[in-house]
């Protein structure tokens, strides 16, 4: 039963289960206190902080605990903000960054804040030029992931750094994705991660703050992590994190070829057994073991189920996968398709028979729900009728796609076809529909409800 979504979260690692239990033993009690236990516990959370600062690239008083990843970023952003405040109250993200970066983002607006998106390529990654452009004299923290969540591609920081460096922006690095991989290029001034992405316990994280950095820990005053992240330390866990990012660290370099050429066979073989299919991110600045790729008429929901009573656990950025039926912001913000979404992230140890097993499972399943939806097969002679309507609100992705494609050819090269949909995701779908199959997107126009999308038959 192969599990393909370590990007979202790592099985434990061995070593992380090893140390765990024997930390129960050792790790129970309060590291503050002076008497023989405590002095224990501290000497445990004291080795763990020296590896994971190692690991990082960072000195060990640079680096605390936080229960989670999110409580990271959300630190790091709420006390960056407050420490340079004095300088102003402008934030500048990715488009692509994480919903955590986000959801911070909207509440530094809402407070008064602003916040600037750099908007990405097609590809995922940001322009270091349109970064730099992004930065102004008020702003007090930048910020950019180290490598994308939802399509592996890896972003330009040492550049970004390098850029906000010069202007004087601290810069704070979500490295999640990629710490297991190896230490983050450039010279940052935050970063941020969560252990359950590299296989140790949930429910730690860590967050780096070079020494210079203005920094205002927010919310009541804690003693504990520098004042950074409040309450008692779980010891047993951050020292199982530890460990397992020791011990993936030192597989790295053997896992990542391993893994590569295997993502590498999925990346050109899904595109050969499946049409109308478009892999998304970039092909080399990547991580080594995701892949993404997006399939037309197919509902991303039953795709996964599907797969997953196959024996596969995959994700999606599909819409259809969304308990608010709106696209992955990341699809969204690179312009890609997001109907049929599959996000594979292959774990260490995946053999070259299970990326066979899944290469075979895969088609029939495509096949099977886009044969329940009524896809399209093959392309229909025109009619010779100049323009067509086709009422798809209400109905949901993939359908209105499913509806275009049926129709397109009804209508003479030349002629158009215009689509009225309320579903969001078809404000993404059909363009890239359209690029997909070689027919001309005219553009959206307004409707009395939803929109009206417009398709020109080109050939």
């Amino acid at each position: 039963m192969p599990y393909f979504d370590t990007a979202s979260s790592a099985p434990l690692h061995p070593v992380a289960r090893q140390a765990l239990q024997a930390s129960l033993d050792e790790g129970w009690a309060d590291p503050a206190r002076l008497y023989r236990e405590g002095r224990r516990a501290r000497l445990l959370l004291d080795a763990a902080r020296e590896a994971a600062a190692e690991a990082v690239g960072c000195r060990p008083d640079e680096l605390v605990f936080t229960p989670s990843g999110t409580a990271a970023i959300h630190s790091a952003i709420s006390g960056a903000l407050a420490g340079r405040r004095r300088v102003g109250r402008h934030l500048v993200v990715s488009s692509v960054e994480h919903s955590s970066v986000l959801h911070s983002a909207a509440t530094h607006e809402a407070a008064g804040g602003t916040v600037s998106e750099v908007p990405v390529d097609r590809l995922g990654a940001v322009s270091p030029d349109a970064y730099a452009a992004g930065l102004r004299p008020d702003t007090a923290l930048a910020v950019l992931q180290s490598a994308n969540h939802e399509v592996g591609t890896e972003q330009p920081v040492a550049r970004v750094a390098d850029a906000c460096r010069a202007a004087g922006v601290p810069l704070l690095v979500d490295a999640a994705q990629s710490l297991a991989w190896g230490p983050v290029d450039g010279d940052w001034s935050l970063l941020a991660a969560s252990a359950h992405k590299w296989g140790g316990p949930a429910g730690v994280g860590l967050l780096a703050v070079r020494k210079g950095v203005r920094f205002s820990p927010q919310g009541p005053a804690d003693e504990r992590e520098s004042g950074r992240a409040a309450g008692f330390e779980n010891i047993p866990a951050i020292v199982a994190a530890a460990a397992a990012l020791r011990a993936v660290r030192a597989e790295a370099a053997d896992e990542a070829g391993r893994l590569r050429a295997l993502v590498d066979r999925i990346r050109a073989r899904v595109p050969e057994l499946i049409t109308d299919v478009e892999v998304v991110g970039d092909p080399m600045r990547r991580l080594p073991h995701l892949v993404t790729f997006s399939c037309l008429y197919v509902d991303g929901e039953t795709v996964l189920h599907e797969l997953d009573r196959a024996g596969f656990s995959v994700s999606s950025g599909s819409s259809c996968t969304s308990s608010t039926l709106t696209p992955s912001h990341v699809l969204r913000a690179m312009g890609v398709l997001s109907e049929g979404n599959v996000r594979v992230s292959l774990p260490p140890g995946t053999t070259p028979q299970d990326v066979d097993g899944f290469l075979e499972v895969l088609p029939k399943v495509v096949a099977g729900v886009r044969e329940r939806l009524g896809a399209p097969t093959a392309a229909a002679e025109p009619s010779g009728t100049g323009s067509l309507v086709v009422d798809a609100l209400g109905k949901r992705c993939p359908i209105p796609v499913i509806e275009l494609a049926k129709v397109i050819g009804d209508v003479p090269v030349g002629g158009t076809v215009t689509v009225l949909a309320d579903d969001e995701a078809a404000r993404l779908d059909i363009p890239a529909w359209c690029g997909m199959r070689g027919q001309e997107y005219v553009g959206e126009q307004a409707a009395e409800r939803g929109a009206a999308y417009v398709v020109r038959r080109v050939s």
